[in-house]
């Protein structure tokens, strides 16, 4: 909805003060388009003169911005509507996201974004307090996060073949992605001088541009080293390849996330294991295997690049679901359960 100017602005400042990445800042937008949606019915709805907002009542249905359809009808600006919200409509919102059988993680999401949204709104003196303020989250399902067992992780790590330099391309990222934690988005935005080979670290630009250090292990760093010799030949006959890059496609250009989640569905696959499994859990078997091995949750949570200790506290779960595990395996309870 950016013909709305509230919601414009709003998305420039996610894109250009807080740096989200265009990904994000576009589900912002969505969300805010379906609630804007959402109050404009509303408000059509509860003018005596036009009940109904036709195809059968969806302002989506007509091909146009669902907010703008109903307020040309409605003849009130989304501007004044969203100015208007009080915390009663976004709370008949929410019961319209739980009648529509939408998930709690992504009503609480949605809700989320209403939150900063309307925060946005009274930093910038557009309203003196935020509707948003008194809703509660919805209660969410405690999920925790899937991880590889080692021996899971070998065979993943095994499974590209390197005697070519796309296999050998595709096993150095995979061999990044555990070693380091890095998110997928991390790893193919990596350039060539961000890897530090006699340092043995590597410079990482996370979410928000914020950038760390982190180290990375020598089984990695061979990978690197072996697909390097092949891209830098592959670059020579290639006058159109991105030097700068350090993981590219078959173009030599960046590589995209899509094409790395595709890469590893085809991987996992070959190694036997579970399609269900997507790049990032290989970060979090990385942060539970670190955990295990005995390091600290801060220092986990500078290398995965959390801003808040919260977010990694979520892998103690898992390792003491493990401990727990292995223990009632150790020693299995009678038949009296004694």
């Amino acid at each position: 909805m950016t013909d709305c100017t509230l919601i414009q602005d709003f998305i420039n400042y996610l894109n250009y003060e807080k740096h989200f990445s265009p990904h994000t800042a576009k589900c912002y937008g969505a969300d805010l388009a379906q609630f804007s949606g959402f109050i404009v019915k509303g408000s059509a709805s509860s003018d005596p003169g036009d009940g109904d907002t036709g195809s059968g009542g969806n302002p989506w249905a007509s091909g146009q911005d669902g907010g703008t359809a109903v307020a040309e009808q409605t003849q009130v600006s989304l501007k004044e509507l969203l100015l208007a919200v009080d915390t009663d409509t976004v709370r008949r919102f929410m019961a319209d996201l739980n009648a529509q059988q939408y998930s709690k993680s992504t009503t609480a999401r949605k809700l989320a974004t209403l939150r900063s949204f309307y925060k946005f709104l009274v930093r910038r003196n557009f309203i003196d307090s935020n509707p948003v303020a008194c809703v509660k989250t919805p209660k969410q399902e405690k999920k925790l996060p899937k991880f590889l067992e080692y021996e899971e992780v070998q065979r993943l790590l095994m499974a590209p073949p390197t005697n070519h330099w796309l296999g050998a391309r595709d096993k150095a990222i995979l061999e990044v992605l555990y070693s380091t934690g890095m998110r997928v988005s991390e790893v193919v935005a990596l350039n060539m001088d961000d890897v530090d080979f006699l340092g043995e670290v590597i410079h990482i630009r996370g979410k928000g541009k914020k950038e760390r250090i982190a180290p990375i292990g020598s089984s990695a760093l061979q990978a690197i080293q072996h697909y390097i010799e092949y891209r830098n030949r592959r670059m020579a006959n290639d006058s159109n390849f991105d030097a700068k890059v350090l993981f590219a496609n078959k173009h030599g250009q960046r590589l995209s996330v899509r094409s790395v989640r595709r890469k590893m569905d085809k991987y996992l696959k070959e190694a036997g294991l579970d399609p269900a499994i997507s790049p990032h859990t290989l970060r979090h078997s990385f942060a539970t295997h670190m955990l295990n091995n005995g390091a600290d949750l801060r220092s986990v949570q500078e290398l995965l690049g959390h801003q808040s200790l919260s977010t990694t506290q979520i892998y103690t779960h898992l390792t003491t679901a493990k401990i727990k595990e292995v223990y009632d395996n150790s020693h299995p309870r009678d038949e009296m359960g004694q």
